[in-house]
């Protein structure tokens, strides 16, 4: 049609090897129900493609559109994607070793020999911490993450790599879900073979275990949770300052990744939705749904050093250590 200024309809006709009636005849049809229903279908893929923050692939497009009462094959949900040039985007994270061993510290044994499985909640938790960059310097966050859920059921913020950080994380979790016999898996930093998290896992009956340095198979799913936050944020954003690293990271734990964010590990449920299913009352007391904004944590002060404070959602128990 772009051309018909220049050559004649039956001159282009006679060079594609068409009539000039097929032609006038396709050009005059209407849409038919299949290409409006596709029409439709890829406006709806769209809006979930962004309100997933255009993260989503196909997979997790399609269960959107299966928990929205839409039975859709799966080749049909690639089909329409390709056609609109929507992709989601994919991990690929190269392995950071940010383990500062103490030699002092004689380490946890390791009671999970890479072995991350778990029946109901609160029988295995990961922990680890990683650093975000921005314009005004690192910003660390460690997080406790459940590995029955997937969930993040303690996380904390700080400018240094302390032993405030983790305990404050571990805090959190322990606060959130009271758990009984709980086996808290980390690597051999020395954040988590220091005294402070010993007695206060002593103290809260968790069993502490470690793998070993510099092996992120040793703590993979803890792995996994931060190359999904690198790939879908932090690799996506150019923070100014701490206090925007902050926020984002919030936001991004506790509005998409625990209640909104599909796992295929979960049969395509989030790790609130999984735990809302599968959740039952006479075991263990529901976990808590919603927080506060971030708040600046008392200071845990050891003897002889003051540190400064650490982020999290809620007041810690950090008195009690």
């Amino acid at each position: 049609m772009a051309n018909q200024a220049d050559l004649p309809v039956r001159v282009m006709c006679r060079v594609l090897k068409v009539s000039p009636s097929g032609f006038y005849a396709w050009r005059d049809r209407a849409p038919s129900a299949r290409s409006i229903a596709d029409a439709v279908m890829t406006e709806r893929i769209r809006t979930i493609h962004a309100e997933s923050d255009r993260t989503y692939g196909m997979p997790k497009v399609r269960a959107e559109l299966i928990d929205e009462g839409v039975c859709i094959s799966r080749k049909r949900v690639a089909r329409l994607m390709r056609r609109a040039g929507i992709r989601g985007i994919s991990r690929r994270r190269g392995f950071v070793v940010t383990t500062e061993r103490d030699v002092r510290r004689r380490p946890a044994p390791d009671l999970v020999n890479r072995r991350f499985v778990a029946d109901a909640a609160n029988q295995l938790w990961v922990a680890d911490m990683t650093y975000v960059p921005t314009w005004a310097g690192f910003l660390y966050l460690a997080i406790v993450l459940d590995v029955w859920s997937r969930r993040v059921i303690g996380w904390s913020m700080g400018e240094q790599m302390t032993t405030d950080l983790v305990l404050a994380a571990l805090n959190m979790a322990l606060e959130q879900r009271k758990p009984v016999d709980v086996i808290h898996h980390s690597d051999q930093g020395s954040q988590y073979t220091s005294l402070a998290f010993g007695g206060r896992c002593q103290a809260m009956k968790v069993r502490p275990s470690m793998g070993t340095v510099g092996d992120a198979y040793d703590n993979a799913m803890a792995e996994s949770f931060f190359a999904s936050l690198e790939c879908e944020l932090i690799n996506r954003r150019s923070f100014k300052s701490k206090a925007e690293a902050r926020l984002a990271i919030f936001t991004w734990i506790e509005g998409w990744y625990n209640p909104r964010r599909r796992h295929s590990a979960l049969d395509y449920l989030s790790p609130a939705n999984f735990e809302r299913k599968h959740h039952d009352k006479n075991l263990t007391p529901a976990p808590r749904g919603e927080h506060g904004l971030p708040t600046a944590g008392r200071l845990l002060v050891l003897e002889g050093t003051s540190r400064p404070p650490v982020d999290k959602p809620a007041p810690s128990a950090l008195g009690n250590v």
